[in-house]
């Protein structure tokens, strides 16, 4: 009897605690679907802090994005009318004859079909004089005009597999969009445009909604990153000296002088006459010599690097300089004078950072502001090179950290904003540059001193890249001498080798 009572009251416990079990999930699942209707509600009528910078949110403030690239879809041709006209014979007992002409045929002799490549007796008019023609053999319509079998591939979109069209060509390249009106892609972002806007004429031109392809019609990476400028001026001196020049460096970019200031400095500390003109004759020469030793520098790279883009005035137009630098060492590792804000002038300077490697490092981060021209760069260095340049962009946007990405990486962001404000003190005395040559030998001079010349606090007030030659020069002018010296003589490697040993990679 006991035993009866104890089998009992054990499998009512067990069947209570089943019970608690199912109502425990059930009430788990009862939050479960509560989180996701507070979440939906969320997203739907709370406007979050990101929104801000969503490109189909507000047509006043477009996060630049860029798209995934496109399908390339390549076009083969593998039949050959010889071999077909046997095979339907020998498959289907058909043979294939020429053409039986009513009258005499008004298709060019040399005409052939761009599919199989069937000649002019088995191709015959399809649509009369319209212009198209029909192929016998293997019954590809085509017209020997506008003939689409030319193309050996077609770019398709990824998200509907559309091909792509191409609406405008433009300098460096041409634009391709998508213009599906049931691709998901543009139907997606059509979802989000406002309802004001759609009432509006051309109300959706205001967003960014269909798929779109840049395809650079100038190949930037088999540009010449070591070409020298011509009409370089000779330092054989006439009535100066190199002592003379290089007092002219250090007063006009250590201490940030004006041409005509350092005229006047070296009039009034040395006694020396010379005009402001001849002075920029100096710097131009210095930087012709001393540009290739920078260049070409083994800078130590590391795993961070931080871009930015300014812009400075040359005849009162805008012309823009990047500079990229490495995160750790403080380096300038790139840059690039430009007259326009493209992509091109961004895969240069980057071309010039990434010299000297095969490959980046495993947890490469390459950190910029939200302009597309940099995640656009960062698609063609994978175009070319694979996955061993396969990298993302890290974009920090705006002043203020409304989102993560922004607050873990604002720190590189402020590094490489602080080295534009250097570079634009040093830029300001100029109030602009007459020409581009003048713009890139300051720039080339003024990143050799920033480089190899200027102590940095955040090192110890130690230069950024020690040289031990520069260590037997007592005094600024002599370092200027004998980076003139470095930069000849990379010079004559240059001419001698072709490409010094440390240019060696896949980026030149």
């Amino acid at each position: 009897m006991y035993n009866v009572i104890s089998t009992k009251t054990k499998h009512e416990r067990i069947s209570l605690l089943m019970d608690i079990i199912l109502y425990l999930l059930n009430i788990i699942q009862y939050l479960y679907r509560q989180n996701c209707w507070l979440i939906n509600f969320i997203c739907r009528y709370i406007p979050l802090k990101q929104w801000a910078f969503d490109d189909s949110h507000s047509p006043n403030y477009q996060k630049f994005r860029v798209d995934q690239l496109p399908k390339v879809q390549i076009i083969h041709h593998e039949w050959d009318w010889r071999l077909l006209i046997p095979y339907f014979e020998h498959r289907y007992h058909v043979k294939i004859k020429p053409v039986s002409r009513r009258k005499e045929c008004d298709i060019p002799q040399d005409c052939s079909c761009p599919s199989c490549g069937a000649p002019q007796p088995y191709l015959y008019r399809n649509n009369g004089k319209a212009g198209q023609l029909k192929c016998k053999v293997c019954n590809t319509n085509f017209s020997p005009d506008e003939n689409r079998f030319a193309k050996q591939f077609t770019l398709r979109c990824p998200h509907c597999g559309k091909a792509l069209v191409a609406k405008k060509e433009r300098k460096h390249f041409i634009l391709h969009k998508c213009v599906n009106p049931k691709c998901p892609y543009y139907l997606h972002n059509l979802k989000k445009v406002d309802k004001a806007d759609l009432n509006e004429d051309y109300g959706k031109n205001k967003y960014k909604l269909h798929y779109i392809y840049r395809e650079f019609t100038i190949d930037f990476f088999r540009m010449d990153l070591n070409t020298l400028p011509k009409n370089a001026s000779s330092l054989k001196f006439s009535k100066h000296n190199a002592h003379v020049m290089s007092l002219c460096l250090t007063l006009h970019i250590n201490l940030g002088l004006s041409l005509r200031k350092t005229r006047q400095a070296l009039k009034d500390l040395y006694n020396i006459n010379i005009s402001h003109q001849q002075i920029a004759n100096y710097c131009k020469t210095a930087a012709i010599c001393i540009k290739p030793f920078v260049d070409q520098y083994p800078y130590e790279k590391g795993e961070v690097f931080t871009a930015d883009e300014t812009y400075i005035k040359i005849r009162g137009l805008k012309t823009y300089v990047w500079l990229i630098m490495n995160a750790a060492t403080r380096s300038i590792i790139g840059y690039q004078v430009s007259n326009n804000r493209g992509v091109g002038p961004c895969i240069l300077a980057m071309r010039m950072a990434f010299q000297g490697l095969t490959k980046l490092p495993e947890n490469f981060k390459f950190i910029a502001d939200g302009y597309s021209a940099y995640p656009l760069a960062a698609m063609e260095f994978v175009k070319k090179f694979g996955k061993n340049f396969a990298f993302r962009i890290t974009q920090v946007i705006g002043l203020t950290n409304d989102d993560a990405v922004s607050t873990e990486h604002r720190p590189f962001k402020q590094m490489i904003e602080r080295l534009n404000r250097t570079y634009k003190a040093s830029y300001r005395h100029t109030n602009g540059f007459d020409n581009i040559d003048g713009a890139n030998y300051d720039l080339a001079l003024w990143v050799a001193y920033y480089n190899f010349l200027r102590p940095h606090k955040h090192n110890n007030c130690k230069v950024l890249n020690e040289v031990e030659m520069l260590h037997g020069a007592d005094n600024m002018p002599g370092k200027w001498q004998l980076l003139i010296f470095l930069g000849q003589q990379t010079i004559l490697n240059i001419q001698k080798n072709g490409t010094a040993a440390t240019e060696r990679s896949c980026c030149q």
